[in-house]
């Protein structure tokens, strides 16, 4: 039996829509630069499925989407900048690879498959100066980012990621990136996130610079 034919055009405009309402789904995440570091903020109700999580020395993992196929990346990211770690050596280890891998990968399944990751994620790392922190965002079809200052994932990416730059100072405490982070949340969502997942990047935190933040020490 011969197949129906679909035009190339017409099957790429269906993977992304398919893959786009699955990630619309998912709830967002946001990452914003600090004077220490850089603090990522999902809204998250589980106290249990993270969505945030280091992966090296000083480069952190968030995804929003489907989480066994976001589960299954961050996975293999962390057991690539272990091989290479140890192969090489620990500064051989560096966002831009991780997120150039990530990328080869999602491009990969979304022009060789059937059904695409429903997945976007978030590659940061914060560097020893302010001038070389690096925030790299990754779409479900392989397409790269290379992001200044603050970035969002998720189905209101766009909406909050136009708040936070409107609010946004360098320099600023984490206490302040925080709020910045609340009230663009707000702003986008139109309602009280139902929960908060907060990690921080902080240079000053020793050579494993991850740091889980319970959000009572912000709010209260």
């Amino acid at each position: 039996m011969t197949p129906f034919y679909v035009a190339p055009e017409q099957l790429v405009r269906d993977k992304a829509e398919f893959a786009r309402k699955g990630i619309a789904r998912g709830r967002s995440i946001v990452a914003i630069e600090y004077d220490d570091g850089i603090l990522l903020l999902a809204e998250n109700p589980s106290l249990s499925l993270h969505k945030l999580s280091e992966v090296y020395d000083r480069i952190a993992f968030a995804g929003v989407g489907k989480y066994n196929e976001y589960e299954t990346l961050r996975k293999a990211g962390i057991r690539q900048a272990d091989v290479t770690g140890y192969l090489y050596s620990r500064h051989d280890v560096t966002g831009m690879g991780l997120a150039t891998a990530f990328s080869q990968t999602l491009g990969q399944i979304f022009s060789h498959e059937q059904k695409p990751f429903e997945v976007e994620m978030l590659i940061c790392e914060v560097g020893l100066e302010p001038t070389e922190n690096r925030l790299f965002k990754i779409t479900y079809d392989g397409t790269l980012y290379d992001q200044r200052q603050v970035t969002a994932i998720g189905g209101k990416s766009e909406a909050l990621e136009e708040a936070l730059r409107d609010g946004f100072e360098e320099g600023m405490p984490l206490r302040a990136a925080f709020e910045l982070g609340v009230a663009a949340f707000r702003s986008a969502e139109d309602r009280d996130p139902d929960g908060w997942e907060i990690a921080v990047l902080e240079r000053g935190n020793g050579r494993r610079t991850f740091r889980r933040i319970d959000p009572a020490d912000l709010t209260g």
